[in-house]
């Protein structure tokens, strides 16, 4: 039958709570971010599309999730240091230039940040709503999904379009690279 799936060769996935989900597809959702990152060639780092270079939908994409996927209102949210007014539109030239290094450290504290939010998270937790924000811990972080993917596609499509190749992703219970 073409609609059923074999779990055979896949690898064994915690599946006893939503936050456990949640904690493995996050986890497999910044792999696939990094590995799209590091496909990045260095010609195409600046290369507009849109009018915005590569790197700064890159950005804008990073930007979104450190301050929509935990909590968009959050009157402690620090902006990361490379962070400028308006860095994060993709309908203006970007105030500056950000390095490779520069948008790697920005995402290696995301997905630090991510990670002690998630291990502090509860099935109970995930329908609240947190403080002064119309939406659930859920919604948001489904939300960043969407935006992550929809992001990262564009990205992987221009990736395609210019190189030929095509950043790996991960099935569905299949191991991490190392």
């Amino acid at each position: 039958n073409a609609r059923t799936h074999s779990r055979e060769g896949a690898q064994a996935m915690r599946e006893n709570s939503y936050t456990a989900v949640i904690v493995e597809m996050t986890v497999r959702a910044l792999w696939e971010t990094q590995n799209t990152i590091d496909c990045i060639p260095d010609e195409l780092w600046d290369k507009l599309y849109g009018g915005a270079p590569l790197w700064q939908y890159l950005y804008h994409t990073l930007h979104k999730l450190d301050q929509w996927f935990i909590d968009p209102g959050d009157p402690g949210f620090i902006e990361p240091p490379i962070h400028t007014p308006g860095l994060d539109a993709l309908d203006a030239p970007p105030p500056v230039r950000l390095t490779r290094r520069d948008v790697e450290d920005y995402f290696a504290a995301i997905k630090a940040r991510l990670s002690l939010y998630l291990t502090s998270l509860h099935d109970e937790d995930l329908l609240q709503r947190p403080e002064n924000c119309p939406w659930t811990r859920f919604t948001l972080i489904l939300s960043q999904y969407r935006c992550l993917h929809r992001q990262i596609g564009l990205l992987m499509g221009l990736i395609l379009a210019e190189t030929g190749l095509r950043p790996k992703t991960l099935d569905l219970g299949r191991e991490l690279p190392d």
